[in-house]
């Protein structure tokens, strides 16, 4: 059983009061109410500034609520509603693109008045745990970055309440993303144009989305008539390492490297730089979600672009869109963005 402990009750802590005094509680609306002279159904009236008030009333109202330091109470506004007006997100707590996703969804879910509640993805809670945590706490809406749940347990989740996968097709639920099959030809058209012919793609495996780049990346191999050449990688640093550890080991005329995505692609940066392979000299380096680990001065990682602050505003406006009633029972979208190229410091002509 959960019990307060008294010398941290926020009764009872020294808060700002306008009078001065310490120990202050926060005035309450009937309080306000009483100090202007008019019914507490008035002065919700002017608080929410909602028509009707006359400018007498509406003057009185607002001088009392900054007299008394009146604040709103959002969380009783909540639960008046049978609300929570939280949303959840489930991402992986070491994943630089995660961030930058997260910092977007921030501003975007305050905009339509809803919180956002975490749930990190490690070794050791899973994807349905920290889901179920979420639910737990009343999200009543929930955000999986690059999601790793079956289909059909996708499915249904979204049964019980609006879900949107990020980072890849929802798979009957909405889903926001770039369309990576374009992200991993632009990759392999740019090292092409700057005469590469042999380039090996580290792929991220089973990982979301990486289907769709190995595929991107295979279609545009043979367009330009190469061959594809694919290693097998998880979308991790270490991942990277291998793959690089490999290429210094039989090289096979390799002279640059598409990887899965940016920290993949750091991996296999670092391990070169450290066997004293010179990038771009001698061997060019692209990575995928210009995460801001790519952005990094002494990395300056060529890169393809997901925007994660068009995403997060999407993601957060479908869900809403569900809740709010905007669209509560439409059918699944697929909501589908460009990637673009960003060329950094980590490609360069091919060596002759």
């Amino acid at each position: 059983m959960e019990r307060s402990n008294p010398r941290y009750d926020p009764a009872v802590l020294p808060t700002d009061d306008p009078a001065g005094r310490t120990g202050a509680r926060r005035a309450t609306l009937v309080e306000v109410a009483a100090r202007a002279g008019v019914s507490k159904s008035l002065a919700s009236l002017v608080i929410r500034g909602a028509p009707g008030p006359g400018a007498a009333s509406r003057d009185a109202v607002l001088r009392a609520a900054a007299e008394l330091d009146y604040r709103p109470d959002p969380a009783a506004k909540r639960l008046r509603e049978h609300r929570s007006r939280m949303l959840g997100v489930v991402f992986d707590a070491g994943d630089p693109f995660h961030a930058d996703l997260l910092e977007a969804v921030y501003p975007a879910a305050e905009q339509r008045g809803y919180e956002v509640v975490l749930g990190a993805r490690v070794p050791s809670h899973s994807e349905q745990r920290v889901v179920e945590a979420l639910v737990r706490s009343r999200c009543e809406g929930l955000m999986l970055i690059s999601a790793t749940a079956a289909p059909a347990d996708l499915q249904a989740l979204g049964a019980r309440l609006p879900v949107i996968v990020v980072a890849h097709r929802g798979e009957g639920v909405d889903g926001v993303r770039v369309a990576d099959t374009r992200g991993a030809a632009a990759a392999v058209d740019l090292l092409v144009s700057l005469g590469h012919r042999r380039i090996r793609h580290v792929d991220g495996g089973t990982h979301p989305g990486a289907a769709e780049r190995r595929r991107g990346y295979r279609a545009a191999m043979r367009r330009h008539g190469l061959e594809p050449d694919v290693v097998r990688g998880d979308q991790t640093e270490e991942s990277g390492v291998r793959a690089a550890r490999e290429l210094l080991h039989s090289r096979d005329g390799v002279t640059a490297v598409f990887a899965g995505n940016d920290r993949c692609a750091v991996g296999v940066l670092d391990t070169l730089r450290r066997a004293g392979v010179e990038v771009p000299g001698e061997l060019s380096i692209v990575g995928y979600d210009d995460s801001r680990l790519a952005r990094l001065t002494h990395v300056d990682l060529t890169t393809i672009a997901q925007d994660a602050r068009e995403m997060a505003r999407l993601a957060v406006e479908a869900l809403v869109a569900r809740l709010d009633g905007e669209d509560p029972d439409g059918p699944p979208r697929d909501l589908l963005l460009t990637p673009h190229l960003v060329e950094r410091g980590t490609t360069g002509p091919a060596v002759s």
